[in-house]
């Protein structure tokens, strides 16, 4: 049974709101270059505290001009966190949210201007995942791993007993043709599966993109995000998993009942052979 609770909020001028509509369509081709392939995959070397994630270089290389620069510092300043507890939302401007209780476990989904928030909670435990641009200001208390967007990147840890998390990441440089196209691709795609959505225009009025969806399934929770940054032209996307793990029953029990069969089977043959 699953019951959803939208307490989406209203939205400042120049941004629109929804809801995590049903499975969606399959993922976005286009100018993004196709599905990423596979949620698991070889896994990468995260940092273990935000104070040493990876950072651009403050200044610009030989025959690097300023503005490609300030392309490669925007995308690099990306990071996806994965925390073994719930973040308070005074560490985001919210702008939309969805409750859904499915069977045992309860999800949280954030959207904000250029970043994504999802709260999973199992009998007690709890898990959030965070894709934001500035990480300076979040604690890192029960931070599972930092991990820099930029590129293509995947990562899957046992971060409970019963629980699998696994995540792959994904971004592109666009120009700004490109960039537009994809633009409408993403809100077309947000009308078409009811996604939480946040849209605004920067400075120079320019339009930018952020948006979920999380399907939920009995032991699984999938969540896909994209984050369009115009200032750079940037496209990042996201797909996540958290895994219901079945623990596996005692294999020394099915030992002890084969041994007690052979043994029958054994006594068996020797009174045939007296008979």
């Amino acid at each position: 049974m699953q019951h959803e609770h939208d307490d989406t909020n209203a939205f400042p001028a120049g941004s629109t709101g929804g809801n995590t509509g049903g499975n969606t369509g399959g993922p976005i081709g286009g100018p993004i270059g196709g599905p990423i392939g596979g949620l698991v995959g070889a896994r990468s070397n995260p940092t273990n505290s935000l104070g040493t994630s990876a950072s651009a270089s403050s200044g610009a290389p030989l025959g690097v001009s300023a503005g490609t620069t300030s392309k490669n510092s925007s995308l690099q300043s990306y990071h996806m966190l994965a925390f073994r507890k719930a973040l308070h939302p005074e560490f985001f401007g919210i702008e939309g949210r969805k409750r859904v209780q499915h069977g045992d476990y309860e999800t949280e989904a954030w959207i904000f201007r250029g970043g994504h928030s999802l709260r999973f909670t199992l009998n007690g435990f709890c898990m959030s995942e965070i894709v934001v641009e500035h990480i300076d200001q979040i604690p890192d208390r029960g931070l599972i791993a930092a991990l820099p967007c930029a590129g293509e990147r995947d990562f899957e840890e046992k971060i409970a007993e019963n629980i699998v998390y696994m995540t792959t990441m994904q971004t592109e440089t666009l120009s700004d043709h490109l960039y537009l196209g994809t633009y409408k691709e993403m809100m077309q795609h947000a009308r078409e599966n009811d996604s939480l959505l946040s849209v605004w225009t920067d400075a120079a009025g320019k339009p930018n993109l952020s948006l979920i969806d999380v399907q939920h399934f009995r032991s699984e929770t999938h969540l896909q995000s994209y984050h369009l940054r115009s200032d750079c032209g940037l496209v990042l996307r996201t797909q996540s998993m958290v895994q219901i793990v079945t623990p596996k029953p005692a294999k020394a029990g099915k030992v002890e009942a084969t041994t007690k069969i052979s043994s029958g089977k054994s006594s068996a043959s020797r009174d045939q052979r007296k008979r």
